[in-house]
């Protein structure tokens, strides 16, 4: 089909066919006439966005997007090939917890993340933080660590979907990356062409989420595993809670450091452990490693307990190529200058503006204002008051970990200024939204 055909069939309201959309993903990454200008690409993403894609459609742009590239196959491990992804937000850094501990329990996980986006961190940042940690390994480097740590976080390859890359440069210039089937398609077809068994999915709701409102956050997840069941792969999604820190830090190095401290034995943060351990059991029954909720969720807890996860990330780390002992010592670089944000009166912490934390952040240096800035991997925020803990006049809500003096005094009133203090507690969230299993559950 010619791309004018295949525009004008979407911009009247009708649902493509399979042939349509092969001769649109076709035309995403082929040479010479056969390749789709930018603008014909633009105009059926604006199609799309403004007319939307049905079910059929959905999976069917998912599937012709991951057969865009090569697939990777993992069947000799033995194992279940499990993954988790996150729609992103403020200190999320469940990925850090959960590759380990799903690994510790069976599960073979060569999870492909990515970097910081807005407001939010990315995954790959925070491990860069670690000297030497390689997040673009040869094949045979990626199949050692499997062997011996049973996870290993890493970049997408290039050859993994490579229509969607075309798809998102163009999206992001032209106004469309909001549309729903885009952003299914988008995240689903790396994940089929990463070759899982099962998928869970961690759709962000709140301040600092992309999904503000628990209606886009519903329909996002339903697309998401509708979408992924429809290609064949076993997918649940959780909607968690995203009106405050998940944890107590936010910034690259700082999160790691808060990641190893729970991996060495330390109490932690009770969200932040809540939500991991519950991403994880639910993964855990997806893969058929454990059969119902409660003791999938009591063997991830034990995973986490008992050093065993610990260990699978220390060997993770070392043979991707950061510290050999990551669990004594990080060599995670430290800012010179951290500041206490004093509380302006007293009072409880009723609401936390997400981000505006985030852009904070940023700000700091600590994510990419363009593509190509280079992140100061010590910036951020420690010892985050969480909703509802009360503060007198003085006492502080965070600290501010910064380069110099004036990028830590902007940040203390960037803090203050994102942060509600009111005279009663609020009602706080709960770190659970929802579940949904398929069809709209």
């Amino acid at each position: 089909m010619l791309p004018v055909e295949v525009i004008a069939t979407k911009r009247d309201g009708q649902a493509l066919g399979l042939d349509a959309i092969a001769a649109f993903v076709t035309g995403l990454v082929a040479d010479g006439d056969a390749r789709w200008s930018d603008a014909q690409v633009a105009a059926l993403a604006m199609a799309v966005l403004l007319r939307g894609m049905d079910r059929a459609e959905t999976v069917a742009l998912t599937q012709a997007m991951t057969a865009s590239g090569e697939r990777l196959d993992w069947r000799s491990y033995g194992r279940p090939v499990l993954d988790k992804h996150s729609s992103g937000g403020l200190g999320d850094k469940t990925s850090l917890l959960l590759a380990p501990i799903v690994a510790a329990c069976g599960g073979l996980v060569p999870m492909i993340s990515g970097r910081g986006l807005g407001h939010t961190g990315g995954t790959l940042d925070k491990l860069e933080a670690l000297p030497g940690y390689g997040v673009a390994p040869s094949p045979e480097r990626l199949h050692a660590v499997l062997h011996t740590a049973g996870c290993a976080i890493v970049g997408a390859s290039e050859r993994l979907a490579p229509a969607d890359r075309r798809l998102y440069a163009i999206r992001d210039v032209t106004a469309t990356v909001e549309s729903l089937p885009l952003i299914t398609a988008s995240i689903l077809s790396k994940k089929l062409a990463a070759g899982l068994d099962a998928l869970v999915l961690d759709v962000k709701v709140g301040s600092g989420a992309f999904m503000r409102d628990a209606a886009a956050a519903h329909a996002l997840a339903t697309s998401l595993v509708d979408t992924a069941r429809g290609a064949g792969l076993a997918a649940a999604a959780l909607v968690t809670d995203m009106n405050q820190v998940l944890g107590r830090t936010a910034g690259n190095a700082l999160e790691v450091a808060e990641c190893l401290a729970l991996l060495r034995g330390g109490p932690g943060d009770a969200r932040l452990v809540d939500v991991t351990l519950g991403l994880a059991a639910r993964l855990l029954v997806l893969g058929g490693l454990q059969a119902d909720e409660a003791a999938a969720l009591a063997a991830a807890r034990q995973a986490l307990a008992s050093g065993a996860a610990a260990e699978r990330f220390a060997a993770m780390v070392a043979g991707l190529g950061g510290p050999a002992d990551v669990l004594h010592d990080a060599q995670l670089a430290t800012a010179p200058v951290v500041v206490a944000v004093p509380a302006p009166r007293d009072g409880f912490v009723a609401a936390i503006d997400g981000r505006a934390l985030g852009y904070a952040i940023v700000e700091l240096g600590g994510g990419r204002r363009r593509g190509g800035d280079v992140v100061d991997a010590r910036v951020g925020l420690d010892e985050v008051v969480a909703l509802g803990e009360a503060r007198r006049a003085g006492e502080p809500l965070a600290r501010v970990h910064a380069a110099d003096a004036a990028g830590a005094a902007r940040a203390v009133a960037a803090v203050q200024a994102a942060m509600t203090l009111a005279d009663a507690a609020p009602v706080v969230p709960p770190w659970l939204h929802e579940r949904v299993e398929g069809a709209g559950t």
